[in-house]
């Protein structure tokens, strides 16, 4: 079992910065053999995948609307994943929530691999 929490949200201006983490509580295995994924909730949107690290962290994938803004890493001796987002857009502004999987292979971006979710972050980026 694994829970999560996420914190960093927040109320910015367009071209600021927030990192966001999640700290993952994990029982019966360890946060290193979790896949991460963040994603991303906005008003009159369905929710989309932003970002995903493997397990070690040297695989990373992103949605093609933050690659190159946004970085996700994780530390897996704190059980935390990250995500830092630079030069924020009002188009960013949604609910980001961190996900985990054991497994995700080739479907990182699905939000059906994922069984565990965090309750969401609020960010907020005004014009």
């Amino acid at each position: 079992q694994v829970q999560l929490a996420e914190s960093g949200g927040g109320l910015v201006q367009a071209g600021d910065s927030l990192r966001l983490s999640c700290v993952a509580a994990v029982s019966g295995s360890t946060f290193s053999r979790f896949v991460m994924g963040w994603f991303r909730l906005a008003p009159g949107k369905e929710r989309e995948f932003v970002a995903a690290i493997g397990w070690s962290g040297s695989s990373t994938a992103y949605d093609d609307s933050v690659r190159g803004r946004f970085a996700i890493f994780r530390d897996n001796d704190k059980n935390t994943a990250y995500l830092q987002m630079n030069s924020l857009k009002p188009e960013d502004t949604a609910v980001y929530y961190c996900a985990a999987a054991s497994y995700a292979g080739s479907d990182y971006a699905s939000q059906s691999k994922y069984p565990y979710w965090g309750q969401g972050t609020q960010v907020t980026v005004s014009s």
